[in-house]
């Protein structure tokens, strides 16, 4: 591992100047969980590591009644999968965060790291995508938001420049009778990366659906929403009919490759099953929602 500069700022506007000296020499740090083992493998050769853990403002949870939710980046997958407002106003995500490595990784890894990593897999992705999730991005040209839907360019490539970073995640409320669910398959229960993963959200009003959003991780190039299913769902009574086809054209969303760890006609399939269960779920907790929440 090629030897570097360890910097460790302690406001946001450190973190900037840093890397608006540095550029593309300079890599951000939270948790470490994706960047350390890319370091050890000579994946990644930076000439400065910038260290965010003593920015506190990154590691803040703030709720908000009725208004939704602010995800500090270096907020822990744990401190997600713990939190008691996320647990039952955003299940899906607490789900999402307690399946990122083994307790120990989740103790380190951060949201901001498991998104800015840009991995397809990427656990918290779906849930933060089905949420209308919007990124909060910083850099010597100001703060910009970004929606989530947009974040990802490529396969470890994002909308950050090299002199910006990602501060925050705005979650907007789901509002009263919503419900949502993250699945995924892997080959083992734990320490595994998903073959396929699948996070869907719903909003009922007066038995129908006002709201649906399904997303989908390691099926194509970055996460990705399955726009055409959300719509045959939305304005319906949903029906364990309407849910099979809506997991159907779930499957038209994919681009599945084929790797060692599945074919593309399996990925493809898994779509389907993760979806149908998904949405059944997230149907079964909207309706159990409480009314003011």
């Amino acid at each position: 591992m090629r030897r570097f500069d360890l910097t460790l700022p302690r406001t946001v506007d450190d973190c900037v100047k840093i890397l608006s000296d540095r550029g593309d020499d300079a890599k951000l740090v939270a948790g470490g969980t994706d960047l350390l083992p890319q370091l050890k493998n000579g994946l990644l050769k930076p000439r400065y590591v910038v260290d965010l853990s003593g920015v506190e403002t990154l590691r803040a949870i703030r709720v908000a009644n009725g208004s939704g939710l602010r995800l500090g980046a270096a907020v822990t997958a744990r401190a997600i999968e713990t939190e008691p407002h996320i647990l039952s106003a955003y299940p899906a995500l607490a789900e999402s965060g307690a399946l990122v490595g083994s307790l120990q990784i989740r103790n380190l890894a951060t949201v901001g790291g498991n998104l800015c990593n840009a991995a397809p897999s990427a656990d918290m992705a779906p849930p933060l995508l089905a949420l209308d999730a919007e990124a909060v991005i910083v850099g010597p040209r100001g703060e910009r938001r970004v929606p989530l839907t947009t974040f990802f360019l490529g396969v470890r490539k994002t909308v950050l420049a090299a002199d910006e970073l990602l501060v925050e995640l705005v979650v907007p409320a789901p509002g009263p009778r919503s419900g949502g669910q993250y699945l995924r398959h892997t080959p083992r229960r734990e320490l595994d990366i998903a073959v396929v993963g699948v996070a869907s959200q719903l909003t009922l009003t007066d038995g129908v659906c006002r709201k649906a959003a399904i997303a989908l991780a390691s099926v194509a190039p970055t996460p990705v929403r399955a726009v055409a299913a959300e719509r045959a769902l939305t304005g319906q009574a949903v029906t364990p009919e309407l849910i099979e086809r809506a997991a159907e054209l779930a499957v038209d969303a994919a681009r599945p490759i084929s790797d060692q760890r599945g074919s593309a006609d399996f990925r493809r399939h898994l779509v389907k099953v993760l979806t149908r269960r998904t949405l059944t779920t997230a149907l079964e907790r909207a309706r159990a929602a409480r009314q003011e929440a």
